[in-house]
Formats: C-alpha cells, structure tokens, sequence
C-alpha cells in the first residue's frame, strides 16, 4: 500500500524529472493512475473522485487568474516602456547580474510573498529578471529557488495562523514556534543569496573562474542574508510572528540598496566590470533609453505591494472584499471537507490586473493597449491551464484520499506514519522533509503545514523531542518545497514562454530543496542542545 500512496509523488519525479515529459502529459499520466489506484486499492468511491475532480476545476480557476494578472502586469509595463525604465534604474544601482539577483529574486521577490504568497512572488519576479537580461530558464529557477525562506512565514504569518490551527491557536504558543523558525533559519536561511548567486554562476555563467567569480562577492551576500535572518529574529522576538515576511525583506531590501551604492564589501568589478551573462541581452546591448521617472516606472509594482497589505492588515477593508463576489464552493458533492476557495476582490490576481490597469492609466495615459494585451495574455494560457488542472486532479485525489470506504488512513498520512515508524529515532533530521514533501505536492506551505502538523506533533511528543522545534521544521521544510512544486513550476513557466520544460527546471531546483532540509534538520538538532 505504501508504493500506492507514494505514487503522487513518484511519477512526477519519474515522469517529468526523469523521463523529461512536458507537464501536460506527466502530470496526465500521473493524476490517472492516481485516480485509478485510489479507486481500486484505496477504496475511493466514484463520488469522492467526482468531488476531488471538481475540486481540482474549481481551485485552477484562481491560480490561472492570478497568472493573468502577473502577465497583464508584464505585458502593459513593456507596452508603456516601463521595464525598460526600470531596467535603467537597475543598472544605474548596479549592473552586475549576481546583485541584482539578490535584489529582484530573494528580497523583492520575499516582499511579495508576505503581502501575498500563493505561489504570487515567482510569477512577477521571474518577468522582471528577464527584463534585466536573464535568461528564461535562469530566471524560472532563481525565483523559485528564492520563495522559500521567506514562504515560512507567508502572507502575513498565515502558515502559522492556518496551517497550525490543528495542533495550537494560541498566540503564545504560535510566537514561539515562530521564534523557533528564525532560530533555525538565522545562519540556513542566512545562506539563502550566497545560493542563489552561486546558481546563477555554476549553472548559467561562463566556464571559467567560477568560484572566483563567486567568492568576490561572497562577503556582501552573506552580509545580506544575515541583516534579513537576523531582521527576522528580532521580529520573531520583539513583535510577533505575523509581519517577519515584510519586515525581513523590507529592511533588508534598503540595507542591500545602500551596501550598493556605498560598495559595502564589495570588490570594485561590481562597478568597473560588473558580472554578465554571455550574450544575455543587458550585457551586449544598453536598454531602450526613455525619460520616464523611475517612480513612475515601479508604479504599478509598488501599487501592488500598498493594495496587498491594506488588504490584508486593514480588517474592515478584508471583510468587505472577502465577502463581496465570493465565488468559492463549499462542501462539493455534499462532502464537507471538500472545499475551494475564490475571494475574487481578494486574490491577488484581481489586485495585480487592477494595478496593471491603473498602470497604463499613470504610464500611457490611456487604456487603449489594454485589449488587445489581454488578449494576447489569455491566448497563452492554453497549455498552462491543462497542465494545472491534472496537476490539481492528482493532488487533490491525494489529498481528500481520507474520505474511503475502508477505514484507511489519508495518502499523505499513511506516508508519514510509514516514515515516522522506522523514522521516529531521528526524526529532527527528517521533520524538515516531511515538511517538504507535503509542498511538492500540495504547492502549498499552508496545506503542507495543515496536513502534517499534528503528526509531527504526535510524534515530537511520544520521541521526547521539542515539539516547537519539530514544528518549526516542519514549517521551513515547507516553505522549501516551494521550490520543487508541480503546479508552481507550471505556472512559473508559462510566464516566461517555457511550457514543456517542466522536468529540466525540476532536476535543477531539487537538490536545492534537499539541501535546504538537510541543512535545517542538523540546525535542529544543534538548536534542540541549545534552548
């Protein structure tokens, strides 16, 4: 039974990172036999499968909506000359391609996540790193790779918040386990933009003196990541757990702005010769020169950011936009626990196509461009929303597989019993993992979190272990995951024009996501010694 549980797991590794099959035909294979094997050997009746289908319809829909809205954002700003001025403002600060990663990726990119998360951050800062020259398959991984640190803590600590609602909800009780996660992550996650500008030199630059082109600019990613981890702890310790994800990475965000312009521990190359790519097109032609502000140009980006937190923090705007057009489905086929939820005034698809709109209104003084972009944007879709909707399928079959016929257990929680029995004795190592794996197929830190933490737990408990530690494992682990999931490499994707090429970015993110658990399971047993 447990090679048919691990099946959701297995063959899109097999399929799609190591057969290399396009995500519409992987994810194809793989939500059948999902469907198929949980029908005959899982007891999954014909209605559970019909519910967890419509399921899979039903949550596309704001995914595929927010996609929208990070394509008419890209689109309407190259439309106006906005990346292009943006671009400008890039080089300006710096022209070296290993800062701006750090920049754009890691701490733009964690200030998406806390006003938003839901897979948001990926899908803007993969458009504006090719804007500054990346390559697409470069600029997919980076951003992936970088929404994870920050994924812990997601939209306004809502992992916590939601995703331990099972195992606690007091705020005491939550702060600590949130103390834990940046305790863990204070020298992890800390190694986050040295990471990221060693990818981006190992796997996309020139063949030679690589590490040398790392180590240059060592000092001042290490500085980076400790200002963010250490703005986190203080966070964790003085205000509470659920502002760390833009805190963290707003602060962090001026101290790198200033360490630039000042060259802090930076080697003079960054400025006299800053780092290229070969042939990326900001090393071997200047950008479009245009006379629009900077501050105009990052309008919308900036818009964005102001309308996720107001809605967010400011509770009676929340509730307005929560309840008005609400177009989730509650308890499908009757099944209570089968459920999707669409707030549309409250998706950040809706605040990404309102900024892009407002956008061309400050940038274009006109909405002429707005058709016909829209257009263009819903005519890529296609591929993407098939690949998704399998995708879905076979997550949600695996997720809603507790609702059988013979007393079985969940597919997810066979999986982590099964492990925590002849795992139990170092579980510290493997919580993380778990963590982690409840991400790649769920494609969320949340639903990972929600689904695991009671048996983490459960397990801390009966082990001896500190069952704050263990959580917060569980949460890091998975906010790594991140990296690794399906439908967010799907989505990711199909923004920059690279459907089909699925397994290729999952080969290159894996080890990253495994490390990343590696490294935070032996912090937690160090940390467990420590408190």
């Amino acid at each position: 039974m447990i090679f048919v549980a691990l099946a959701a797991i297995l063959l899109p590794l097999i399929l799609l990172g190591g057969f290399n099959l396009p995500a519409t035909r992987g994810m194809s294979i793989s939500a059948v036999v999902v469907i198929i094997t949980g029908y005959l050997f899982w007891q999954l009746s014909p209605a559970v499968l019909g519910a967890s289908i419509l399921q899979a319809l039903h949550k596309s829909l704001p995914i595929l909506w927010i996609l929208f809205g990070a394509l008419l954002m890209l689109n309407s700003l190259r439309a106006t000359g906005a990346i292009d001025r943006i671009n400008q403002g890039f080089k300006a600060l710096s022209a070296d391609m290993r800062l701006q990663t750090v920049l754009v990726a890691f701490l733009f990119g964690g200030l998406i996540e806390g006003v938003s998360g839901f897979g948001t951050p990926a899908m803007v800062t993969a458009p504006l790193l090719i804007a500054l020259g990346f390559s697409p398959m470069a600029a997919v991984i980076l951003a992936l790779v970088a929404d994870s640190t920050p994924a812990a803590f997601g939209a306004v600590g809502t992992p916590l918040t939601v995703g331990l609602s099972n195992v606690t909800e007091n705020a005491n009780r939550l702060n600590l386990i949130g103390l834990r996660v940046t305790q863990l992550d204070l020298f992890v996650g800390a190694l986050m933009p040295a990471l990221l500008i060693f990818i981006l030199i190992t796997g996309f630059g020139p063949k030679t003196q690589r590490l040398k082109q790392w180590l240059t600019v060592l000092p001042w990613a290490l500085l980076i990541g400790l200002v963010y981890s250490s703005i986190a702890l203080l966070s964790a310790w003085l205000i509470g757990y659920e502002f760390i994800s833009i805190l963290a990475p707003l602060g962090t965000l001026i101290v790198a702005i200033v360490s630039i312009r000042y060259h802090w521990l930076l080697p003079a190359t960054t400025r006299n010769h800053p780092w290229q790519v070969s042939g990326a097109p900001s090393a071997s032609r200047d950008t479009q020169t245009t006379t629009m502000p900077l501050l105009q140009a990052w309008f919308p980006y900036l818009l964005v950011v102001i309308l996720l937190l107001a809605t967010r923090v400011w509770q009676p705007l929340k509730t307005i936009l929560t309840s008005t057009l609400n177009l989730s489905w509650q308890h499908i086929l009757g099944f209570k626990t089968i459920n999707s939820d669409w707030e549309f005034l409250y998706s950040p698809g809706t605040i990404l196509a309102l900024a892009a709109i407002i956008g061309l209104l400050v940038q274009a003084r006109s909405l002429r461009p707005l058709v016909p972009t829209a257009k263009k944007v819903v005519g890529s879709m296609g591929g993407t929303a098939l690949a998704l909707v399998v995708t879905l399928i076979m997550v949600q079959v695996f997720t809603n597989s507790g609702l059988n016929s013979g007393n079985l257990p969940s597919m997810p929680m066979y999986i982590a019993k099964f492990v925590a029995k002849y795992l139990a004795g170092i579980w510290l190592i493997i919580a993380p993992f778990l963590g982690e794996l409840g991400s790649f197929v769920t494609g969320s830190t949340t639903v990972s979190t929600l689904t695991f933490a009671q048996i983490q737990a459960d397990i801390a408990t009966n082990a001896g272990l500190n069952t704050a530690v263990i959580l917060a494992a569980q949460l890091i682990g998975a906010a790594a995951g991140n990296m690794i999931c399906v439908h967010n490499i799907v989505a990711v994707s199909s923004v920059v024009g690279l459907n089909g090429q699925e397994g290729a970015i999952l080969r290159q993110t894996i080890l990253p996501a495994l490390g990343y658990a590696a490294l935070i399971g032996l912090a937690g047993l160090v940390l467990t010694v420590l408190i």
